[in-house]
């Protein structure tokens, strides 16, 4: 929905923006009242380069800088994005469910409704409190967010509830390659309308080390061992393939809105070319990347639909085919 600015808006942004960087947090400028980065032509503000011109620029311009800040954010009101991955943050994003949203078999139990008490189930599951004491900030729709700092010399990456690799129902985790929205910013889009706010202003705590490990042993997409309508296992691979089919499902899997469909395009014809070498089973290439895929499924503008993802896949592992990679027994890269 756009809406006129109001007096004093781009000077409040600005100030959330600033305020994260003297946190040693990295920001960029995202659509005002909206989720997605800004684009240079929206942004208008080339002299302070934190706008995007292209897929996943925005974790390379994101910046602390105080005076690149004031001058992007002096050309309009832009909600305000914190890239985790360089403020070395992870994020756990507690969400709450859409209207008529059930929990799956797995997580329908009593008391279980909302991505907070999939946390505190998981939490007692391995004997450890409810991680409270730190950084917290309520999301648009009731949400909430947990930063923590990231556990050092460990690249974790993102996760999603929906996925088989995530933490739980409603509960997704953005790290390296990941974003969220910043306290301070509001956001007015058709699934939900409001402020993100600081409601635990404590400094982010370590990541506990029970939901470490959980983030750091997910395992490969269920997929590739059990579905019934791949070829062969990953497991009778070459290492080099398993490694190229996690590689291309994790770029999938943890693309961000506006980059989503960018991203399993350039996965499918990376796949693509190892089909055309004959080193991979094009179905088993393309039900790794549905899989992937799938964790971007959901009804709004944002989101990817299966029909949509079935098509990308199709068209870029067919191109990608054209083009097979030169590969030398014995030295696969």
């Amino acid at each position: 929905m756009t809406t006129k600015a109001v007096p004093g808006e781009a000077e409040g942004m600005a100030a959330a923006a600033l305020a994260c960087a003297s946190r040693g947090w990295h920001v960029f400028p995202l659509r005002r009242r909206d989720k997605q980065p800004a684009l240079h032509s929206e942004a208008r503000c080339p002299r302070a380069g934190l706008c995007v011109g292209g897929h996943r620029k925005w974790e390379d311009r994101a910046t602390l800088d105080a005076d690149r800040i004031r001058r992007c954010w002096k050309a309009g009101p832009f909600n305000v994005g914190i890239a985790c991955g360089p403020s070395g943050l992870l994020v756990v994003d507690l969400d709450m469910p859409k209207p008529g949203e059930t929990p799956p078999p797995q997580w329908a139990m009593p008391g279980v409704n909302e991505g907070a008490d999939v946390l505190a189930v998981l939490a007692d599951r391995h004997g450890a409190p409810f991680p409270l004491d730190t950084f917290t900030v309520t999301t648009r729709r009731g949400g909430t967010h947990l930063y923590f700092t990231a556990p050092p010399g460990t690249e974790l990456r993102n996760t999603s509830g929906r996925h088989t690799t995530g933490l739980g129902w409603l509960i997704d985790t953005r790290a390296c390659g990941g974003y969220v929205v910043a306290p301070g910013s509001y956001v007015d889009l058709p699934d939900g309308t409001g402020p993100y706010q600081v409601t635990n202003d404590a400094p982010p705590a370590e990541l506990p080390q029970w939901l470490a490990r959980l983030l750091t042993s997910a395992p490969l997409p269920a997929p590739l061992l059990s579905a019934s309508s791949v070829a062969g296992t990953v497991a009778d691979l070459p290492a080099y393939v398993q490694a190229a089919l996690k590689g291309e499902a994790a770029r999938v899997a943890d693309a961000v809105t506006g980059g989503r469909n960018h991203a399993l395009n350039k996965a499918a014809y990376n796949l693509g070319r190892l089909t055309g070498a004959g080193a991979l089973d094009p179905e088993t290439a393309a039900t790794v990347l549905f899989e992937a895929a799938a964790v971007h499924f959901g009804p709004t503008r944002a989101d990817v639909t299966p029909t949509e993802a079935r098509a990308t896949i199709r068209s870029a592992l067919a191109a990608g085919a054209r083009n097979p990679r030169t590969i030398t027994r014995g030295n696969p890269a």
